[in-house]
């Protein structure tokens, strides 16, 4: 079904209540996904890459990885051609490889505002927020346990943040609703309060089966089957490790046409070798592995290479961000995945620092333009994130999503146009002039430069009138005027009302569990 057929539908299955909310509703300026005019920075020649690769076959071929409690996966091995010894599997030199092919190389996701869309793949670039922390600080109230009304704000802050153009998936973990049941209100949060695309319940597979039955409510169930709507996150057990609860939700969403981030996590020194190529070689074999099987459950069903990569303070123990050493694995997981035809996911706004402070600044900086430059095509954790990703932090959320608009101006790379060559602004200043009031600035001044929305550029004395206030205090301002300012987008009162109705049945259902 085409996205105007689409569009046509929803505002058809509306009715005029629907309608008259949408034209009342305020507008929400989304910029699109980034669509890089620059070249992806590598650090590894081909011969360093062939030795990965070939480093990597090894591992799956004589070595092997487990796949734990999951009889069913050992069978569709078996049959792909694997040989299997309890729960290692042994995968023949290239067959890993083979299986990968019918990955597509990029994708649409669909939101249920087609003007949401985004393509993951190829030369794009798609920012979505922080996942999985517990805890939620503010300046306000400090660290704490985060609840099901910090998660609905992060919610609706992504919706209104011009530069994020996904919703995400657990911006961060209700714990004050019981884990058996978190999982409905968290989609029902993104599917109501937010129509950008968003993220399916990993933690049990009959979790992914709700996630796509609510899909199904939302979009309609012929659109989910032949639409890719979710993209979540598969996480492997490093080192060489796929837990059938993971591999049981990659099932459900694999069977269903929905795309899942195939992502090692990788603290080096900890989950992998100290090594730069070590790491490279067990993310790829892992990645291999991960992807090959998504693709004997369902072939051509959506994919992405994923890459979480850390080190490790070797005194604490402690996870370290923002260091060269991530950087390089970064940067050489992207040229593999690239020569694997898949879609790329890794970086994001990480820090260690407990506050959203220089530390926190100096990480993320390095973070996010590692992830530009790496060729990154999803970036999970692009705004929130602080404390190694245990905490996901309002202030943060912000200044970060601010930042994020640097990667959209620097990824367009250099105006070459006749009016990007600007010679008639030269020939009309000559030596000695000035270009405040030429023609060339009068006509291009607005949109010349990037600017915060959040940084305070005035003079000192009117900064110090104003109360002298630093970055984290400006981003406490921004956090309550973006949330006194949201206003829900539109959604077919029918279509609402039924996805409420399911997750009050599902939860009717089931005794409350917080294990």
């Amino acid at each position: 079904m085409t996205e105007a057929a689409t569009a046509g539908r929803r505002a058809r299955g509306g009715g005029g209540a629907a309608r008259r909310a949408e034209r009342t509703a305020v507008s929400v300026e989304t910029a699109k996904y980034i669509e890089r005019h620059i070249p992806n920075f590598e650090v590894l020649d081909d011969a360093a890459l062939e030795i990965i690769e070939r480093n990597a076959e090894t591992v799956l071929a004589e070595i092997g990885v487990n796949f734990v409690d999951n009889p069913a996966a050992l069978d569709r091995w078996r049959a792909a051609g694997a040989e299997i010894e309890g729960e290692r599997v042994r995968i023949p030199r290239g067959l890993a490889r083979k299986l990968c092919s019918t990955a597509p190389a990029q994708f649409t996701q669909h939101a249920r505002n087609p003007e949401r869309n985004v393509v993951v793949g190829g030369k794009n670039l798609v920012l979505a927020p922080v996942y999985g922390p517990p805890f939620v600080r503010d300046a306000e109230g400090g660290r704490r346990y985060a609840t099901m009304a910090d998660f609905e704000k992060f919610v609706k802050l992504g919706y209104m943040s011009k530069w994020l153009h996904h919703s995400g998936g657990t911006v961060c973990e209700p714990t004050d609703i019981p884990v058996n049941k978190r999982h409905l209100d968290m989609l029902l949060a993104h599917m109501t309060l937010s129509d950008k695309p968003f993220m399916g319940s990993v933690t049990e597979p009959s979790r992914a089966k709700d996630s796509v039955e609510m899909c199904e409510i939302l979009f309609g169930k012929d659109f989910v089957r032949d639409n890719t709507v979710m993209t979540s996150l598969i996480n492997i057990n490093s080192p060489l490790t796929f837990d059938s609860i993971m591999m049981g939700a990659l099932e459900i969403f694999a069977e269903h046409n929905q795309a899942s981030i195939i992502s090692p996590f990788i603290v080096g020194g900890a989950m992998a070798p100290v090594s730069v190529a070590g790491t490279l070689t067990q993310v790829l074999a892992e990645v291999l592995a991960g992807v090959a099987y998504s693709q004997v459950v369902r072939p051509g069903t959506p994919v992405i290479f994923g890459a979480f990569v850390t080190s490790i303070d070797m005194n604490s123990g402690a996870p370290t961000f923002g260091t060269p050493e991530a950087a390089h694995i970064t940067y050489g997981a992207g040229q593999l995945a690239r020569r694997l035809g898949l879609p790329y996911r890794s970086a994001g706004s990480f820090c260690g620092s407990k506050l959203p402070d220089a530390q926190a600044a100096y990480e993320t900086s390095n973070s996010l333009q590692m992830g530009l430059l790496s060729g990154v095509n999803f970036m999970l954790h692009a705004c929130g994130w602080l404390e190694g990703g245990l905490v996901a932090s309002f202030e943060k959320f912000v200044m970060d999503a601010d930042q994020l608009g640097t990667l959209h101006h620097f990824a367009r790379g250099v105006d070459l146009s006749e009016n990007g060559q600007a010679m008639g602004a030269i020939a009309e200043v000559g030596p000695g002039g000035h270009y405040l009031g030429c023609e060339h600035t009068q006509s291009n001044f607005k949109a010349a430069f990037w600017r915060s929305d959040l940084f305070d550029y005035k003079p000192f004395e009117t900064w110090d009138e104003e109360g002298a206030r630093d970055t984290q205090a400006l981003a406490s301002v921004r956090v309550k005027k973006m949330i006194d300012t949201y206003v829900q987008p539109p959604l077919d009162p029918e279509i609402e009302a039924r996805l409420r109705a399911y997750v009050a049945d599902k939860k009717a259902s089931m005794p409350d569990s917080f294990m």
